[in-house]
């Protein structure tokens, strides 16, 4: 092709000329064609709601343990970990039921409800898990909250469209990072604020709500965030591009022009069905569903092992240490997002990074059941480096397989995509918590056997995920996210 005709299309095919003026999608592209610079307010507000929306997720496993005990639902103290593991398993169940309609619903009706639905399902339901009188009311709260849930999709794909194309991978690696700020602080918050009337008999009293509902305190500033991030969703955005039936003559020549500037994504004829056939994402989603139940199977099994006696291989920690061990966690991920990880993703190839954290992930694994050998500083100082790299291993996985997901789609299908690849990941994670309650429980059982005693076979069970995970990062799929973001 002539070099007159190569300018033709790259010029003007590459850069949109006509805006439909009622759609807010359009105008957010206008005005983007304009702003050239990172949009720092709807990030901020982006990751506001993001990390809002995951702090129930992970908040109640330090209590979790204490709150079962406390229901006395569980006859024998060896049977609280199997109880635990359906509390934990029922949020994910109920995500996983409905994060693919919540995608599809973003695509049709636009991002920002989903977002507002799944906000204020954490004020009601968060709040009302916190006052749970019994073993069935807290079950049911964090089943509902989780099919209100639908938000993990359509905010992956709201942060690739919200800004410019060459700040959009640094839009998801601000969501898997507030994500995984959130999955750490919210058991942080946990930790620190509930049974305050023990823990702060001067600020609470046992005769006061919270005495009465000692797990309500750290639930209730959950919600109290929330609200927050429900007041900032007014200086978010919609994306989704909505045109009428009068347009359509223009949208031929749009649909081409974005699919030529989207020069990564697979073709999108065929509509949602055509998800399961395009193997790139499947093979990402593939992996991601593997290191996702392994890394919320390691979040209740650390908390559980971590609170439990050491005649039982645990570590006699309180609810307070792990909130201790949880926010130092956090901070060092803040660090490593910011200041570690963008030279990193720059240096490695993207699924080469993710063999590497696997690979490290192992040896760590490993290490967890000799900890109980240590005491005193020792053991704190060991405990927190170990739970630092194993976070920063797994955000650094997560943050690479939302980036190639992302990568293998066109935006009409974005937030399907994403809400498709939340489903399956809900499903593992729903399964994660009772396998890991059932085995935890096993493993206390089995102190003194002569292969894999104790908690040796938790720790060894979570290697064996990850080894799985490892093992489908080989396929040939991936050969196409080689390279360097």
């Amino acid at each position: 092709m002539g070099k007159d005709g190569g300018d033709g299309l790259e010029g003007p095919l590459l850069k949109r000329t006509y805006y439909h003026g009622n759609c807010p999608g359009c105008r957010l592209d206008k005005s983007n064609e304009v702003r050239r610079g990172v949009p720092y307010t709807e990030f901020a507000c982006m990751w506001l709601v993001t990390v809002c929306s995951t702090l129930p997720i992970q908040s109640l496993f330090p209590f979790l343990y204490f709150m079962i005990r406390d229901l006395h639902i569980a006859k024998q103290v060896e049977d609280i970990g199997f109880y635990a593991g359906f509390v934990g398993a029922s949020y994910m169940l109920g995500r996983a039921l409905t994060s693919t309609v919540w995608g599809i619903v973003a695509d049709k009706h636009g991002r920002k409800p989903v977002l507002v639905i799944t906000l204020i399902a954490v004020i009601t339901l968060n709040t009302l898990f916190g006052l749970s009188s019994s073993y069935w009311m807290a079950l049911t709260t964090r089943g509902l909250l989780g099919l209100l849930s639908g938000m993990l999709g359509p905010i992956k794909a709201y942060a690739t469209e919200v800004c410019r194309k060459e700040y959009s991978h640094l839009a998801l690696s601000l969501i898997s990072s507030s994500r995984a700020i959130g999955l750490i602080v919210g058991p942080a918050i946990g930790g620190y604020l509930a049974q305050p009337a023990d823990k702060y008999p001067g600020m609470f009293s046992q005769e006061s709500i919270f005495g009465r509902f000692p797990y309500f305190l750290p639930c209730l500033c959950v919600s109290i965030l929330a609200v927050a991030a429900l007041i900032s969703c007014i200086w978010l955005p919609e994306t989704l591009h909505k045109h009428n039936e009068a347009t359509d003559s223009n949208n031929s020549t749009e649909a081409m022009e974005e699919s030529l500037s989207d020069t990564n994504a697979e073709e999108s004829g065929g509509g949602y069905w055509s998800l399961f056939t395009n193997w790139p994402l499947m093979s990402t989603i593939t992996v991601y569903c593997l290191f996702s139940l392994q890394d919320v199977a390691y979040a209740e099994v650390f908390s559980l092992w971590a609170v439990s006696d050491r005649k039982y291989g645990g570590l006699s920690f309180t609810s307070t240490d792990v909130g201790r061990i949880l926010a130092l966690s956090g901070l060092f991920l803040l660090i490593y997002q910011i200041l570690i990880y963008p030279s990193v993703a720059k240096a490695i190839e993207p699924i080469t990074l993710v063999r590497a954290t696997a690979i490290l992930t192992l040896p760590l694994l490993a290490s967890y059941p000799f900890m109980t050998t240590l005491y005193g500083f020792n053991l704190q100082l060991v405990v927190n480096c170990a739970s630092s790299l194993k976070n920063s291993f797994q955000v650094t996985t997560i943050t690479v397989c939302n980036i190639l997901m992302n990568d293998a789609v066109s935006q009409d299908l974005r937030a399907s995509a994403n809400g498709l690849s939340v489903t399956l990941m809900s499903i593992f994670k729903a399964i994660a918590p009772a396998v890991a309650g059932v085995i935890f429980s096993w493993a206390q059982r089995r102190q003194s056997a002569s292969f894999l005693p104790g908690d040796h076979l938790v720790f060894f069970m979570l290697n064996a995920a990850t080894v799985v995970g490892l093992m489908c990062t080989f396929g040939p799929h991936f050969a196409r996210g080689n390279m360097k973001h």
